[in-house]
């Protein structure tokens, strides 16, 4: 499986990244807490009242789907037999991708979700059986179905991605919402690795589009630390301000 490169220059961020993921942090461990204190975690609390589990299926059913800012997440499975136990996909859809940003060139033949029904995925988010985060990883269009933009427009809709509602769960929602925040510069390095990928396959001309090839599933990942991270964020930014002042 591609992985990240290592370290991201937490260190060399500007004081505004910083003090962003360090806001991320706080919303990550209050909800960490409030979930835990009802005893859930953000899988165990997607899953509730759903039923039984099933490989492939979105959890909750209908997908978590916020109509303000356009944003959507679900969780599934099927990949048994490691450590994770399934993952959360998230998106960016067409009511919150800006007008001049336009998909990537793609010469397929598959029909793909474009105008009005354009979606964007972000990042994956693998999660252990206990609801802790293990990973984070990009796909290639055909595996979500999505309409697949460039790296630079993708990097663009991080921020854009918010699930600001009560429904199902607002601990969950804010949860997700700030892990994408806290592990921005990790996600950006993803990108930049997916699309560097598929490029290099394009530049041995493959007979088919990439983006269809069912052989390029996981086109980038790197393992996360919640907790390391947020040491390494807060670490940075005390620095930040001691220079400063």
């Amino acid at each position: 499986m591609p992985r990240s490169p290592g370290t991201n220059g937490i260190e060399k961020l500007p004081l505004r990244d910083l003090r962003r993921m360090s806001a991320a942090a706080d919303v990550v461990q209050d909800c960490a807490r409030l979930l835990a204190k009802s005893g859930f975690n953000p899988v165990s609390q997607v899953l509730r009242h759903q039923g039984q589990f099933v490989e492939l299926e979105h959890y909750p059913r209908g997908d978590v789907f916020d109509r303000e800012t356009a944003s959507q997440y679900y969780y599934h499975a099927h990949r048994a037999g490691g450590v994770e136990h399934g993952h959360f996909h998230t998106f960016v859809r067409a009511g919150n991708i800006p007008r001049d940003v336009k998909p990537a060139i793609y010469r397929g033949k598959i029909s793909r979700p474009t105008g009005k029904d354009a979606i964007c995925h972000l990042v994956a988010l693998s999660m252990d059986a206990f609801g802790a985060p293990l990973a984070l990883f990009t796909t290639n269009q055909w595996v979500t179905g999505e309409t697949f933009y460039c790296a630079p427009d993708a990097i663009g809709m991080l921020k854009r991605f918010s699930i600001d509602q009560a429904d199902p769960c607002v601990a969950t929602n804010r949860w997700i919402t700030a892990i994408l925040r806290l592990f921005a510069p990790q996600i950006k390095d993803l990108l930049i690795q997916r699309d560097a990928l598929l490029a290099e396959r394009e530049r041995l001309g493959q007979s088919t589009s990439v983006l269809d090839d069912r052989s390029v599933e996981i086109l980038s990942s790197t393992p996360i630390d919640v907790e390391q991270q947020i040491r390494m964020v807060r670490r940075a930014l005390a620095r930040k301000i001691r220079v400063i002042s």
